[in-house]
């Protein structure tokens, strides 16, 4: 067994290379470690690039519960549960279930983290010198049909409610967005009628990236240019020893001074038999990309009644939608990808058969919060179940992390956070 750097970061999607670079720049060796380049394996690939200060709220709550129905993809909605699934989902469906009664509490710990996110990504771009790959100019959401103006009404009002933001949609936007999706009929699809009534409201508060996966990279790369270094191994167990570490892949074992572990959905194997509950479950994104084709405005949209974000990126469109929850080792359902295809193109988007495609699984823990902690009495450390947020948190985890490696009191409190909570 070979001693090597002071903190391994096992994981590399933008939350291990966030902590890297987070520790890099106090000084610290580091050893990032992953099975894949940095940002290539996870859901830090393919992801909406969205900066998301308004979902300050956790996903379980009484209303969806009452009526998760009306999400399911077989009814046109995001949400897949294949049944094969639904005997090991049942016990993650409870704990989401039981969430929902705590769902005040849950935001009054998540959104502190959540609002300053724009503002703590761009200061972070500007350390690592790529200021250009964030845009600070919120994002649209839209709805069709007659009852489209009381629906983005009541968001706006549910908004308020929360400190987000939020202004109707400029007409322009509105009038490309309605010109764009009539097109749609001239080629016989089925979709609303021509004259549909079109309402969005702009979040003036959030923010998009250019490319999710150069957001990693940059975050890697600080790290490396602070001494960080990088290896390709697959960590597949964890040892806590006295006062040290030891980490073992089937390659060999090595000991560290601290570790901290930041695998997404693949946690549970790693944490699990050093006695901590981690009841994870993979939701599984698709997005199909258009290459070349132009943007109706430079900020992304979210069609509400479609569950499709469309997102403004670098020479492409990137559309992300779907809730699938069919395990880490299932296959992509490539009739995701056909139907995400033809909603965009009902939409009016360019979109052939060719776009091409990508599925990652979105690390979700049952109350939606995060998980943020340090095992007891050990110097194993964790940043794990960012669900669909980890792009917009990776910064603050970051700094969250290095504040318990130094001993620090954490700027937040995390204490929700400790998967000690199952």
């Amino acid at each position: 067994m070979e001693r090597d750097h002071t903190v391994a970061v096992v994981g590399a999607g933008v939350i291990g290379a966030a902590v890297a670079y987070a520790l890099a720049r106090e000084g610290r060796a580091i050893l990032l470690l992953d099975r894949a380049e940095p940002g290539m394996a996870g859901a830090s690939f393919g992801n909406a690039g969205h900066i998301a200060t308004e979902l300050v709220q956790p996903l379980p709550s009484s209303d969806l519960l009452f009526g998760f129905w009306r999400e399911l993809s077989v009814f046109g909605g995001a949400l897949d549960i294949p049944l094969r699934r639904i005997p090991m989902f049942l016990p993650w469906a409870w704990r989401f279930a039981a969430a929902a009664t705590h769902r005040a509490d849950n935001t009054h710990h998540l959104a502190p983290l959540v609002k300053p996110a724009v503002d703590q990504m761009a200061r972070w771009l500007a350390e690592v010198g790529r200021p250009e790959l964030l845009r600070k100019n919120g994002h649209v959401q839209v709805w069709f049909g007659p009852r489209a103006d009381a629906r983005a009404a009541e968001e706006a009002r549910a908004m308020e409610r929360l400190g987000i933001p939020t202004q109707a949609a400029p007409s322009e936007i509105l009038q490309l967005i309605a010109h764009q999706s009539a097109r749609s009929l001239e080629s016989g699809t089925r979709m609303r009628p021509s004259n549909a009534r079109v309402a969005g409201l702009w979040f003036l508060g959030t923010a998009h990236v250019l490319d999710p996966l150069r957001i990693v990279q940059s975050f890697a790369a600080a790290a490396f240019q602070r001494g960080a270094s990088f290896e390709r191994t697959e960590v597949r167990a964890i040892e806590p020893l006295d006062g040290r570490v030891a980490l073992h892949s089937s390659a060999k074992s090595l000991t560290v001074d601290a570790v901290v572990v930041c695998t997404g959905a693949w946690t549970a194997s790693l944490l699990e038999p050093l006695g901590l509950r981690v009841p994870m479950e993979s939701a599984r994104g698709y997005h199909v990309e258009m290459p070349g084709h132009p943007a109706l405005t430079d900020t992304p949209i979210l069609y509400v009644d479609s569950r499709i974000y469309v997102t403004p990126m670098e020479g492409r469109l990137r559309a992300t939608s779907f809730m699938e929850f069919a395990g880490n080792q299932a296959a992509a359902d490539p009739r995701k990808l056909v139907q995400l295809r033809k909603r965009l193109g009902d939409l009016g988007y360019e979109c052939d058969a060719g776009a091409p495609g990508w599925m990652g699984p979105r690390p979700v823990l049952p109350d939606y919060l995060p998980g943020i902690g340090r095992l007891e009495r050990t110097s194993i450390f964790y940043a794990v179940g960012h669900q669909h947020i980890g792009l917009t948190l990776a910064p603050v985890t970051g700094e969250l992390i290095s504040d318990l490696v130094a001993n620090r009191q954490p700027r937040h409190d995390i204490s929700a956070f400790d998967l000690r909570r199952f």
